[in-house]
């Protein structure tokens, strides 16, 4: 009984999402985002074109035409949502490909999509990458990791209980 009492009260993380530097979503060059109109949320300045699983949990959203954002659900209810680059969705899905169906169950660390960052720096677009967090469920957000050189499956990106 015990075990479990400490069980409930650990609190939860969502790892990086690829691998780069994490910035303030206030800092984010888009209104929608830095004004957190979507919801709560982090941002990486990606050194890498991979986007990975930051959870354990279900594909519930992608965006199928443009392959540039993807909603996850964790195993507790949070809905998140990862969105790469700003204006991404003006390509149309050219240089993505996602590795990933909708209801799919994702572990963390599975890769989601690749983007070609050649592409998206001719066409001026910036790839800075936002998790946001529309729906809580009833979690509560502890702590975000700001100013850190993220790494894939290793980082720690949010803290929730």
């Amino acid at each position: 009984m015990f075990k479990n009492i400490l069980k409930r009260n650990k609190n939860k993380l969502l790892y990086a999402f690829t691998d780069g530097v994490s910035v303030d979503i206030s800092e984010v060059k888009d209104e929608v985002f830095s004004q957190k109109m979507m919801g709560e949320g982090i941002a990486i300045k990606p050194s890498i074109n991979k986007i990975f699983s930051p959870c354990d949990g279900t594909i519930v959203t992608i965006m199928k035409e443009s392959k540039h954002a993807i909603g996850i659900r964790t195993e507790d209810g949070v809905e998140i949502l990862i969105h790469v680059g700003l204006d991404t969705v003006n390509l149309k899905g050219e240089g993505f490909n996602l590795y990933c169906e909708e209801e799919k169950y994702v572990k963390k660390g599975e890769l989601l999509l690749e983007f070609d960052k050649e592409l998206l720096k001719e066409k001026e677009i910036e790839d800075i990458t936002m998790l946001i967090i529309p729906n809580l469920n009833g979690h509560e957000i502890l702590n975000f990791h700001i100013g850190e050189i993220m790494k894939v499956k290793e980082s720690p990106i949010i803290e929730y209980k």
